[in-house]
């Protein structure tokens, strides 16, 4: 580059950021707000800080602030198998391979599926509700209600008599309550009652000096959870009023309610917690709380800014701006919005030492809550991490691999009794108490691939982090127990001396069998064999790192070479199953037979494009007939449409996805709601910008074109690297690449890949042709 080149580019990039949102230092405005309180759950904010979660309604008269802690679940470890399975298990299979398609699934049903129990039995749990009643507010006036996620705050505002009255509400990790503070612009202005209330109204409810105290067990067959929610109030001024069930204070100044939730399933006294963290609290009252929980909020959620050019909208309440989505309209800062909002409900639902997110994040205010908010290990876990290692949040993975680690113990117990198998399974679903039989109904239930797609997340978490002890001690153990399984069960195909998956089914579709009817068991689905190639090459190349089981890592090598390939049909598809059968549902919500396209790279090598071509015609053909109508589907759809490295069709899922498939308060909705499609397309954003499968870097890969300017800064790649992308018009203007490993590093962009040598913990500044600067 001469100089004169130099100059120009370096003084383009200037210019760029001279015109950017948020140049300089004032910080991005993230913020979902409203002119009216919510009437709907769907229309309530969520705040939480990994294990003790809130709706926040926002009522003038009288605000509900519904509460959640993680690990309130009723029922308990029970025997689910079918203890006849593993003796059908091979007459199963021989129906399968003489396609009596009706015959295996009638004896599937019967003599290898075990117990599925009605909904609202072993399930998640509200914690219940606390109310605040503060009357004569009617007629308030410049109402608003808002969730900060620079913050991770919801405040509440409106004004009486010319009283502003603010309520602010967060949930701390650091000190792990819920602190609520209301103020007023005047003093001995807040007079207010606060009572508990949990549906059902099965639980004690007391009031022991400035506290109320609730206790209660979740309890299903005898089984569940006992737990205790409390509430301690801190006034400034005024007088406290003595009350049975409810705490009360007139004319204060300032009001401070802290909410403590514990159980017993950790195996603490839930009473004895709750206290404790309340009684810590207390002494450091609301701006200490508030300070320390906002730091390490920021610490974790300020590490990735991503800012698009485009007409300002933010000066309009968030539900209007969806309303102008859905009557077609576009809404750039409301992509920035949605996924902030994803990583803030990531850093809200999911705190190393709990529970992974379920599958409502942790936030549902029933007792019955759709499919038990448990753990659907078929694909709505693993979407809600795949922003987790992309957009910087590594950590957040850690409940995650803490929750199937100790799958395995189960998982080789129902590898061995129901199939004969030595390492690991688990099925469609699980939940808090860990089962891994396979239960249910044949079409979503006999699908023994669980646990190995799982297990990926645990070689993702090193491809990202380098992290070699994690590998071995962690990662590896979980990864060849997964394999160990798939060495037993595999079995040759007859007709093709191939070794093919099954019994299994492809999750959720079926297909035609030759009669007219609906089949969905068979021998060698195209999603099994995707993910086992994967489960088997993790394995090696941990092996080959590791230096360690080269024995084993021989005998997978082996396999692979027999193993049934994807295949693509007459039609240039990809098959979903390993016979060209006719789908039952040709728009169904699952495309499994696109694992390999995404989250896995099996199909998007550039040397070999059949795949991918094949890959457009599935999804163009599921679009056709009604595909991408649930939430969580459509965000697949925006990975998928990364991978093929279409912006066009990226944005216009993503603008398809608010319209259809998003609630008020941008919860996806399924529907119902389900947390899967909000973090699911978060991930999708960050696809769109970033790539770093097979090795390489791909630069704004699928750059939506209505998002023709703009920046997103603190993304992650695999290899251990931190990328700022800048582009302008559509194309790069400046790179910013921190190498925290120190490894060999290849960027693609405008069709030209560059290799560049970068030490660890060294940054390069590159300009729009990927030149150094």
């Amino acid at each position: 580059m001469n100089n004169r080149t130099f100059f120009l580019s370096f003084l383009a990039v200037i210019t760029f950021f001279s015109c950017q949102p948020d140049s300089g230092k004032t910080e991005r405005a993230l913020e979902l707000w409203y002119r009216q309180p919510a009437t709907r759950w769907v229309e309530a904010l969520p705040v939480g800080n990994g294990r003790l979660g809130a709706m926040v309604f926002g009522g003038v008269e009288q605000e509900r602030i519904q509460l959640n802690e993680e690990s309130l679940w009723s029922g308990g470890p029970i025997p689910r198998a079918n203890p006849e399975a593993l003796q059908h298990l091979g007459k199963v299979r021989q129906l399968l391979f003489e396609k009596k398609y009706e015959e295996a699934e009638k004896m599937a049903q019967e003599k290898i599926m075990g117990l599925h129990l009605d909904g609202g039995m072993h399930t998640y749990q509200t914690l219940g509700d606390l109310f605040i009643r503060m009357d004569g507010m009617e007629g308030a006036e410049n109402y608003r209600r808002s969730l900060d996620l620079n913050r991770a705050v919801a405040t509440t505002s409106f004004t009486k008599a010319g009283v502003t009255y603010t309520r602010e509400v967060f949930s701390s990790f650091p000190d792990q309550v819920l602190a609520i503070r209301i103020s007023a612009s005047e003093k001995n202005k807040i007079s207010l009652e606060t009572w508990l209330n949990r549906p059902g109204d099965a639980e004690a409810v007391e009031v022991n000096d400035n506290r109320l105290e609730m206790y209660g067990f979740a309890e299903c067959q005898g089984m569940g959870t006992y737990f205790s929610g409390m509430v301690q109030m801190v006034a400034k001024g005024g007088t406290r009023v003595a009350a049975d069930t409810s705490l009360i204070v007139k004319d204060a100044d300032e009001v401070l309610l802290l909410v403590a939730g514990r159980t017993d399933y950790w195996g603490d006294d839930p009473v004895l917690k709750a206290g404790d963290d309340l009684s810590r609290a207390a002494t450091l009252g609301f701006n200490k709380l508030k300070q320390a929980h906002e730091q390490d909020y920021r610490s974790l959620f300020k590490r990735v800014e991503l800012a698009i050019g485009g007409p300002d909208t933010l000066n309009l309440p968030t539900d209007q701006r969806l309303e102008q989505v859905k009557a077609g309209g576009a809404d750039t800062h409301l992509a920035e919005l949605y996924f902030q909002f994803g990583r803030y409900l990531l850093i809200s639902s999911s705190r190393p030492g709990g529970l992974p997110a379920n599958l409502q994040g942790i936030w549902d205010g029933t007792l019955a809550p759709p499919w038990n908010a448990d753990y659907h290990i078929n694909i709505n876990i693993q979407m809600n991490y795949w922003p987790a290692e992309v957009t910087n949040l590594s950590e957040l993975h850690q409940p995650f691999f803490d929750f199937v680690e100790k799958l395995v113990p189960s998982g080789q117990k129902t590898a061995r009794e129901t199939y004969g198998c030595r390492g690991f399974t688990a099925h469609h679903t699980t939940d808090a108490w860990k089962f891994t039989d396979v239960i249910g109904r044949t079409g979503w239930g006999l699908w023994p691939l669980g646990a190995a797609w799982c297990s990926d997340h645990f070689w993702e978490h090193f491809e990202y982090t380098g992290d070699t002890v994690f590998l071995e001690k962690r990662a590896y153990p979980v990864l060849k127990e997964a394999a160990l399984f798939f060495v037993d069960y595999l079995t040759p195909n007859p007709e093709t001396g191939l070794l093919v998956s099954g019994p299994s089914i492809s999750p959720e579709n079926g297909f035609i069998t030759k009669t007219g009817k609906r089949g969905t068991v068979c021998m060698g689905p195209a999603m099994d064999h995707q993910i086992i190639r994967e489960l088997f090459n993790n394995c090696i190349r941990t092996s080959e790192i590791t230096g360690q089981d080269q024995a084993f890592s021989d005998t997978l090598r082996t396999l692979l070479t027999q193993l049934t390939p994807s295949q693509i049909g007459s039609d240039s598809r990809i098959l979903e199953w390993s016979e060209e059968l006719p789908e039952w549902e040709p728009g169904h919500r699952h495309i499994s037979h696109l694992y390999a396209l995404h989250p896995g790279e099996e199909f998007t090598n550039p040397a070999d494009p059949k795949w991918m071509e094949a890959s457009r015609k599935v999804i163009d053909y599921r679009l056709s007939h009604g595909g991408g109508h649930t939430g969580w589907s459509r965000a697949w759809i925006i990975n998928f449409f990364a991978r093929l490295k279409d912006g066009a069709k990226v944005e216009e899922n993503f603008q398809a996805l608010l319209a259809k498939s998003t609630l008020p308060n941008l919860f996806d909705n399924h529907p119902p709601f389900q947390i899967d499609g909000n973090f699911g397309a978060t991930a999708g954003i960050a696809e769109a910008l970033l790539q770093s499968h097979n090795q390489v870097l791909q630069l704004l890969p699928a750059l939506p074109p209505g998002w023709p300017s703009g920046k997103i800064t603190g993304l992650r790649a695999r290899g251990g690297f931190e990328v700022d992308l800048y582009w302008e018009n559509g194309r790069l203007v400046k790179t910013k690449v921190k190498s925290l490993l120190g490894k060999p590093l290849k960027i693609f962009y405008n069709g030209k890949v560059r290799e560049f040598e970068l030490p660890a913990n060294r940054e390069m500044i590159l300009n729009g042709e990927l030149q150094q600067i």
